[in-house]
């Protein structure tokens, strides 16, 4: 990744990918933000992020927004969650970022999953099972398109979430039978970490507070 590069975001808008923009102007970097909704465009394009008006779910204009004239060195996704309507954008989504990442020949992807997903399915408990299972094999699929892309990859699965401010205790573990909990403030931290780590190159981590972690 260049000077001259950017960063593009998706997910900017709310939660951690509202704090990982934070976190890469904080360093300095140029940012270049997807956002669906008009909402939140001013607030970050205060914060000095150059955004782009875009649905991930439509290929066509996830094309034109990593298109662009910007030359972009590394995609970062935080999309899914539930859709106030419509189809949810966890797999479908993010697959379309990969297919354009893959296009654009970025030289990395870092990909925002949730532990549960993968082989992680067994640090959670039945029960949470039963409740994301069908949100959960979505962000397997997603994971499984970003591996087998040819992308360079960091997949960071996050515990539960909290949006208290940052710890400092935040962690990346290859242990996927870990669980626990992580501010998104810490995750952000951990994701912009990932930028300049060898060691996360096509690696897949679990994220957590080492005051709030348990093994199942």
């Amino acid at each position: 990744m260049t000077s001259e590069s950017y960063i593009f975001l998706a997910g900017a808008s709310r939660g951690v990918g509202r704090e990982i923009a934070k976190c890469l102007i904080a360093e300095n970097h140029k940012v270049k933000a997807l956002l669906r909704l008009p909402d939140t465009k001013p607030e970050l394009e205060g914060m000095g992020l150059k955004v782009v008006m875009g649905d991930a779910l439509d290929i066509a204009s996830v094309e034109t927004a990593i298109l662009g004239e910007e030359n972009i060195g590394t995609v970062i996704s935080t999309i899914g969650g539930l859709p106030k309507d419509g189809e949810r954008a966890d797999y479908l989504g993010n697959k379309n970022l990969i297919d354009i990442a893959v296009k654009a020949k970025v030289q990395q992807f870092i990909l925002i999953s949730s532990i549960g997903s993968g082989e992680s399915a067994v640090a959670l408990p039945p029960q949470a099972l039963e409740t994301l299972g069908p949100v959960l094999l979505e962000k397997e699929k997603a994971e499984q398109h970003l591996i087998n892309s040819g992308l360079t990859y960091t997949i960071i699965r996050p515990g539960g979430l909290k949006s208290e401010p940052a710890t400092g205790n935040g962690f990346l573990t290859t242990d996927y039978k870990i669980a626990g909990t992580i501010h998104r403030a810490d995750v952000a931290q951990l994701a912009c970490e990932c930028l300049t780590s060898e060691t996360a190159k096509n690696q897949v981590f679990s994220a957590i507070d080492h005051n709030m972690t348990y093994v199942q």
